[in-house]
């Protein structure tokens, strides 16, 4: 199969983070159909969903390349040929990156390529810390890994412009769950009630205005609001699911102390029982400056390469990088239209694939 066959597919047939059971059949199928899959290919499997294929030629290290796999609960609004058949959609390009490091793989084992090499394709990027929990599996414990490498597609370049930064690349993200427990009352008597959702009103209000250090950008992202079940009675209960990104786990944690005091204060204001939840926790993506620096000089002969300093979406290749000294890049593909990732309208043209499968070819050509 060709890596732009294979994007069809599973851009046709998305799966949300650990229900990605048919894209895991899919990619070992196509794998083992490859010339030279079965005397050059392990192929391992650690979690229900992912897998993990190894391919060793020598005695010398490893090298780890890693695409995510899983898809986003939002309804496509595209005229593509292979839109989305289901209620979820590929809108943060991870069919592109799974096309991309299949592309790799088959060039690899095709050309018998002389370094022993590890590809990832990793479950549950999106949410639920796919790759911690494919580490805790232990899988990895056995190999001597060097480097680790990956690519993230976004509409803000130009198609085709490669962008990274030595250090920080991607913002540490840290997902929680506010809860506001009040007493429900019907609208015309709030007086016997307690209402949740001012209280939920206030505490936004309450971090707004928390002063900001100007070289450490917090930001307190929320992503959804609920409240209340019919029109006239005040909300009992109130709930926001967000995240907080911050350049490092350190200040996502000094903000998720502040942000409880806060809510201990609402609640000794209003009377609102408040309370927050730590969820998945990605430290943030850091990029060895080494390895940028050797890396930006060679792929800057052939491509635009921009230095993009950070940007605060989160990534948990960013507990990858904790583990190994890494390169990972942004890969543009605009081509006029800019929607920006999570949106129903981003499609990367298939012609990405090809332009993300040599880039990571001349970095596996330069090791």
């Amino acid at each position: 199969m060709l890596p732009i066959e294979l994007r069809h597919i599973l851009h046709r047939n998305p799966e949300i983070a650990y229900q990605e059971v048919k894209t895991t059949e899919l990619l070992i199928n196509s794998i083992k159909s490859l010339k030279n899959a079965d005397s050059l290919l392990k192929i391992y499997t650690p979690l229900p969903t992912g897998l993990l294929a190894e391919y060793k030629v020598n005695d010398g290290d490893y090298y780890l390349f890693r695409a995510d796999i899983d898809a986003l609960q939002i309804v496509e609004e595209t005229d593509y040929e292979f839109k989305s058949e289901n209620s979820r959609m590929h809108a943060c390009g991870h069919d592109v990156h799974t096309s991309i490091l299949y592309g790799l793989l088959k060039y690899v084992v095709e050309n018998k390529i002389d370094k022993n090499i590890l590809f990832m394709f990793q479950p549950a990027e999106e949410s639920g810390g796919g790759a911690m929990k494919f580490f805790a599996t232990g899988i990895f414990d056995s190999y001597n890994i060097k480097n680790a490498f990956a690519l993230h597609v976004t509409d803000d370049y130009e198609k085709g412009t490669v962008a990274s930064t030595a250090g920080v690349l991607f913002a540490s993200a840290l997902e929680l769950d506010y809860d506001f427990r009040g007493v429900a009352a019907h609208v015309a008597f709030p007086q016997n009630g307690k209402n949740a959702f001012n209280a939920l009103r206030l505490f936004l209000d309450a971090f707004e205005k928390l002063p900001r250090e100007i070289h450490e950008p917090i930001i307190l992202g929320v992503g959804k609001i609920t409240a209340g079940d019919v029109r006239n009675i005040s909300p009992g209960y109130a709930r926001i699911e967000g995240s907080i990104r911050a350049l490092s786990v350190e200040s996502a944690l000094e903000t998720f102390d502040k942000v409880e005091a806060i809510l201990q204060g609402i609640e000794k204001f209003t009377g609102v029982k408040c309370s927050v939840s730590k969820l998945v926790h990605y430290p943030e993506v850091v990029i060895s400056a080494e390895l940028f620096q050797k890396y930006s000089a060679i792929l800057s002969a052939k491509h635009k390469f921009i230095d993009a300093s950070y940007k605060m979406t989160g990534e948990d290749f960013g507990f990858i990088s904790r583990k190994y000294p890494s390169f990972m890049f942004w890969l543009g593909t605009s081509t006029g239209s800019k929607y920006g990732l999570h949106n129903p309208k981003f499609l990367p043209d298939d012609s990405v694939i090809e332009d993300g499968i040599s880039v990571f070819k001349e970095i596996l050509l330069n090791l």
